[in-house]
């Protein structure tokens, strides 16, 4: 009687738990063009809430009975704000309505400034305008690799090893895979001075990894996958060593390519960076992460250090006012910036009227931010662009509510290469054989990163410096998408490329 007693009162629990979760799950769309609307604002109750993700979707958790008076209040720039509520919810498309600007209203409690005057203005409340003190993030982040392999070819030139024909070398790269992605997503608190280069520490409340382990672009895998596929068809007491090799800039770069001592200056930089950071990544996912988070709600016009230096350097941009706007119940000057000479950057920048705080800034490169060929290795980094939006803390002070940034890079090589057989009964170097050939590989890589931060909430340095991290965080290994994983969560909704993501079993 008393165990039955225990699993009614146990089911009767989690009964009342689910039915104490509501989840909503909509899209967000333009009611005259039709068109998605991305990072519009979906609070409940002006109070927690989430943003639409790149293709206006969204999908919001309440953790508690819903009650009468709760209600979903939903803005964007440029669109009326429209409050339904939650116990009467159930479209899945929200439409938005433009927002028509009265210049008047505008003009009644504001000096019609020149744009230079705005600028100006901007830099000048720069530091009192925005949070830079002690303060806990609770934020979900979600960083993305998509990379392809655009070219794949090896020529033999000459080889020694009977079994190492220009065959066998054309059915070894048809096992390539030419296309993979992974995901990182991760729920946490993080804690210290928003500005760059601060100390943080961070909770890491939950996270996941989305990646299929064996067909993984690294170097280390394709020599892996390398001596397994040679084990089968050269029958020898020998292995094998690739001399030389770059199969993705995210990954491990393998140094020995460059046995020449040829290599320039900004190249050797560029890889030992690159190998630096692979090897921290593996090192701890927790120290790596924080350390990658941190940086990314730094990549923007409050970093004087950042690419984007368009108030930094403002005499080099040219700036335009195109419009006025209303987010988040605030007039804003809509004003474009594009470089006058060699700079890097074109964007939109949304500017409150009242304080001349930038609530928003969209951005986007003109040009390789670098392009350099060399020695048969070329690299272009063609493309980063990305969306940062800002929103008032308790105390009055903007802080940030939402980036992301999408980084394009395209890896080039075109030089020789040696596979070479040793053997270890041989006294000696041990080198039995070689293979000689030429290799030109083409590499895109992707990497996206969006970032929300659902709660900024100040703490003491005496708060920070109590607060003990957890080390020794493993994320959980999904081979694929998994809706349940992040159930009961707010989170960025995942696009379709994550939400169709599984491994295939016959590789």
């Amino acid at each position: 009687m008393k165990l039955k007693s225990t699993l009614f009162v146990i089911c009767s629990f989690s009964l009342f738990t689910i039915q104490a979760q509501r989840h909503i799950s909509a899209k967000i769309i333009d009611s005259t063009k039709q068109e998605p609307v991305p990072y519009a604002s979906i609070v409940l109750n002006n109070k927690t809430g989430v943003i639409s993700n790149d293709n206006g979707a969204f999908n919001l958790t309440i953790d508690r009975e819903v009650r009468p008076t709760d209600s979903l209040f939903i803005s964007c720039l440029g669109f009326e704000q429209k409050q339904i509520a939650v116990h009467s919810f159930l479209d899945s498309i929200i439409a938005l309505t433009p927002k028509t600007i009265d210049l008047n209203e505008i003009f009644l409690t504001n000096k019609n400034y020149t744009v230079p005057e705005i600028i100006e203005k901007v830099k000048a409340n720069l530091d009192s305008n925005y949070a830079h003190n002690y303060a806990k993030r609770t934020l979900f982040f979600r960083e993305s690799f998509y990379t392809s392999l655009l070219k794949t070819d090896v020529n033999i030139k000459k080889s020694t090893i009977p079994e190492f024909n220009q065959a066998f070398t054309d059915s070894l790269l048809r096992s390539i895979p030419k296309n993979t992605h992974q995901h990182t997503e991760i729920l946490g608190e993080l804690y210290g001075k928003t500005s760059v280069s601060q100390p943080q520490k961070m909770a890491i409340l939950k996270a996941s990894r989305l990646y299929d382990k064996k067909n993984e672009i690294t170097f280390e895998n394709y020599e892996k996958r390398f001596n397994e596929i040679i084990k089968k068809h050269v029958k020898r007491n020998s292995y094998f060593k690739i001399k030389s090799g770059w199969f993705g800039t995210k990954e491990a770069i393998d140094s020995s390519f460059f046995e020449d001592d040829s290599v320039d200056k900004e190249t050797a930089e560029f890889l030992a960076k690159e190998k630096e950071r692979e090897a921290k990544q593996k090192e701890n996912f927790l120290i790596y992460r924080k350390s990658r988070i941190h940086e990314f709600e730094n990549a923007h016009f409050l970093n004087t250090d950042t690419d984007l230096n368009f108030l930094e350097k403002s005499n080099r941009y040219h700036f335009e006012l195109q419009d006025y706007a209303f987010i988040n119940n605030a007039f804003v000057y809509t004003i474009t910036f594009q470089p006058k000479r060699s700079e890097d950057f074109e964007g939109t920048i949304y500017v409150n009227t009242q304080d001349f705080a930038i609530v928003r800034l969209d951005y986007k490169n003109v040009k390789p931010l670098r392009k350099f060929s060399l020695l048969g290795i070329s690299i272009n980094e063609y493309l980063k662009e990305g969306t940062v939006i800002f929103q008032k803390n308790a105390h009055n002070k903007y802080v940030l509510k939402y980036a992301d940034e999408t980084n394009g890079q395209q890896v080039g090589i075109k030089r020789p290469l040696k596979i070479i057989e040793k053997n270890k009964y041989v006294k000696g170097r041990r080198k039995q054989n070689e293979l000689a050939t030429d290799i030109h590989f083409i590499v895109k890589n992707t990497d996206k990163k969006e970032m929300v931060i659902f709660e900024n909430t100040p703490i003491s340095e005496s708060e920070f410096t109590n607060f003990k991290e957890v080390p020794n965080v493993t994320p959980t290994y999904l081979p694929a998408y998994d809706p349940k994983f992040w159930e009961g969560y707010n989170i960025i909704e995942p696009n379709q490329a994550i939400k169709a993501f599984k491994i295939n079993e016959t590789n």
